[in-house]
């Protein structure tokens, strides 16, 4: 067989293969999501009571007001830096990730505020003195940050330590609040994989419909 057949065929097949894995292969696979996972394959974003996209169950959002349950901290505010002030480009990037020092290293709680008050400040230790204040029983995750920084969930525990807070600032009973974190408690995969978590953007969405339902 001469060489040119043998060029040719070799030509053809990496062709065949290019157009399968691609072209054809992608394509399929995004058809495969828009119709049997479509809440998925478009970013499992969440809408409030208007049908408005505000956020995604997937990443985690800040919140710290008494009249919300507080989310996790997070490394890189959620990526919603100040667009004045993104020097490390947080925004032009969606940057995750944690600090990766070791509970042993006390620049783990340190903090510098700025070039406007340049003291610094134990963030730990600032927050776990917040939340006391406020009559919530810290709990890990309201204190420490995920692998990620983008953790969409708080504990059950956390969620329910804030309960007293959040009915106070809102003037709602303690009861209603319980069972608005029960129902927005996602449960372990399949029953056996991760622990239960609640994801925060629902759980304050919901609230924000109580309220305005009563």
């Amino acid at each position: 067989m001469s060489f040119a057949r043998e060029a040719s065929r070799a030509i053809r097949s990496t062709f065949v293969l290019w157009v399968i894995g691609a072209i054809i292969y992608p394509f399929a696979m995004i058809a495969f999501g828009q119709i049997v996972f479509p809440s998925q394959a478009n970013g499992s974003l969440i809408k409030d009571s208007q049908g408005q996209v505000v956020g995604s169950a997937l990443i985690g959002q800040p919140f710290t007001s008494d009249r919300y349950f507080n989310s996790r901290p997070s490394t890189t505010s959620y990526s919603t830096a100040d667009p004045k002030k993104d020097k490390d480009g947080v925004l032009k990037t969606g940057v995750s990730g944690a600090s990766n020092l070791a509970p042993s290293n006390s620049a783990l709680l340190e903090r510098i505020k700025g070039k406007d008050d340049p003291d610094p400040t134990k963030r730990v230790e600032g927050d776990l003195k917040r939340l006391k204040t406020a009559g919530v029983q810290p709990t890990a995750d309201l204190l420490y940050t995920s692998g990620s920084s983008l953790d969409p969930h708080i504990t059950p525990e956390a969620a329910r330590a804030q309960v007293a807070r959040v009915a106070k600032a809102r003037g709602l009973p303690p009861q209603q609040l319980e069972t608005l974190i029960n129902q927005n408690t996602d449960g372990r995969f399949m029953g056996i994989f991760g622990e239960p978590g609640v994801n925060v953007l629902k759980l304050n969405l919901a609230l924000d419909a109580l309220k305005s339902a009563s």
